[in-house]
């Protein structure tokens, strides 16, 4: 199952950097790459959540006991970042890359709480793809130039959205059978 988790990060991190490593050919599929990207980012998906779900349970650290409460708050921060890039408020416009910082943050709230093999590849192969994607942005487009600040109150209609994005995701984990406030999130 390892080797599938690997596998499933891997063309995770394809799919998602095709456009930036490999331009040329990523143009001349024109259409057909959009296709061809999201049936990798698919498959990507299908790979991590099979062999995640399968994976045996391989110990490496223990996972402190503050890093549930961590986990929790850096969770909520990083589902704001999802959606704050586009809301055209203040944060998004002092950040370059929300989005994939949300992802980064992630990674690090699980890692505080999943000491076993199967989520070091999972979480560390996904926050470092979306530092990889930072940099490969930052290299392609050369110095940023922050949009205009908008209205604090774009960033706050994100904020209740992610409030409520984040207890659905609380209550999918429990149904899972991964519990959020408790060990083990």
């Amino acid at each position: 199952m390892m080797s599938l988790l690997v596998l499933g990060v891997l063309l995770w991190m394809a799919a998602h950097l095709f456009k930036r490593i490999a331009p040329g050919p990523r143009a001349a599929l024109g259409n057909a790459g959009r296709g061809l990207v999201a049936l990798g980012v698919l498959g990507s998906v299908v790979l991590m959540v099979i062999a995640y779900r399968g994976a045996d349970y391989v110990a490496l650290y223990t996972p402190p006991g503050w890093g549930v409460h961590l986990n929790n708050l850096l969770m909520l921060i990083a589902v704001f970042l999802l959606g704050v890039g586009k809301a055209g408020g203040v944060v998004g416009a002092k950040l370059r890359h929300p989005m994939l910082l949300g992802v980064v943050i992630w990674a690090i709230a699980h890692l505080l709480v999943n000491g076993d093999l199967a989520s070091l590849i999972l979480f560390a192969g996904l926050g470092l793809w979306a530092v990889i994607e930072m940099l490969t942005i930052n290299a392609a487009e050369g110095p940023w130039t922050p949009p205009a600040k908008g209205p604090v109150a774009k960033d706050a209609k994100v904020a209740v959205i992610a409030l409520v994005l984040y207890a659905a995701i609380a209550g999918v984990h429990y149904w899972m059978g991964y519990p959020v406030f408790g060990a083990g999130a």
